[in-house]
């Protein structure tokens, strides 16, 4: 029971931030308005989803120094649980576009980063489903997990600090802890953070015994 408190934690914090996160003040902000809400779910979902992509990297490591197929696993898992975080983010994301910017979609530079970092771990996905040899599919995926990473960063982390974008804290606008002027949002947006985070290592572990239970099955009936 113990060792399970990190969940609990998760879970309380997760009904601590949609209870605050919409009843909780917030700054009326121009334009931003009631939708400055969605920072305390969209951009956890990216932390959450950059998190669960380096705990994928870390084992794609492991897997080329030891060639452990479990380390191939984890990281596919990972991955996996990843990509929901990150489309849930380019959902919300999509959605405060539509009522901040007007329009669900631009040629934002941090939002097509965001879309081509979600095509790579797609590309990733079928990769690993063209190839039947497990210990070759795990070499070429983890390198190619390798990559994803770094470009992760350039698309999402670089480029927008480089060039015009809308998104607060990149293209020369200032981020959100530059001006906003009530600092309780940060009592929600903080143990938001760490409670997305929370659930999905959590999400992730579930799937990694589901992976292992598979694996141990099919072990046994090709034994």
């Amino acid at each position: 029971m113990l060792k399970n408190w990190w969940k609990f934690l998760g879970v309380l914090l997760l009904a601590y931030t949609v209870y605050a996160g919409f009843m909780s003040e917030v700054p009326r902000m121009a334009i931003l308005n009631e939708t400055i809400r969605n920072l305390y779910f969209h951009v956890p979902m990216w932390f959450t989803m950059f998190t669960l992509f380096a705990i994928s990297l870390y084992h794609s490591f492991k897997f080329l120094a030891t060639n452990n197929i479990q380390y191939d696993s984890k990281a596919k898992e990972a991955i996996n649980t990843g990509i929901v975080f990150g489309i849930l983010g380019i959902i919300t994301g999509s959605l405060w576009a539509k009522y901040t910017w007007g329009t669900w979609w631009t040629g934002d530079v941090k939002l097509n980063g965001s879309a081509i970092t979600m095509l790579m771990y797609a590309a990733y996905i079928i990769l690993r489903n063209s190839m039947d040899d497990e210990y070759k599919t795990g070499r070429i995926a983890a390198v190619y997990n390798i990559f994803a990473f770094v470009f992760m960063i350039v698309f999402i982390g670089v480029l927008p600090r480089m060039t015009d974008s809308l998104h607060p804290g990149n293209g020369g606008n200032p981020a959100f802890g530059n001006y906003d002027l009530d600092n309780n949002m940060k009592l929600v947006f903080y143990p938001a953070v760490v409670g997305w985070i929370i659930i999905g290592l959590w999400i992730y572990q579930i799937k990694n015994k589901i992976a292992f239970i598979k694996t141990h099955q099919q072990n046994e009936i090709s034994n």
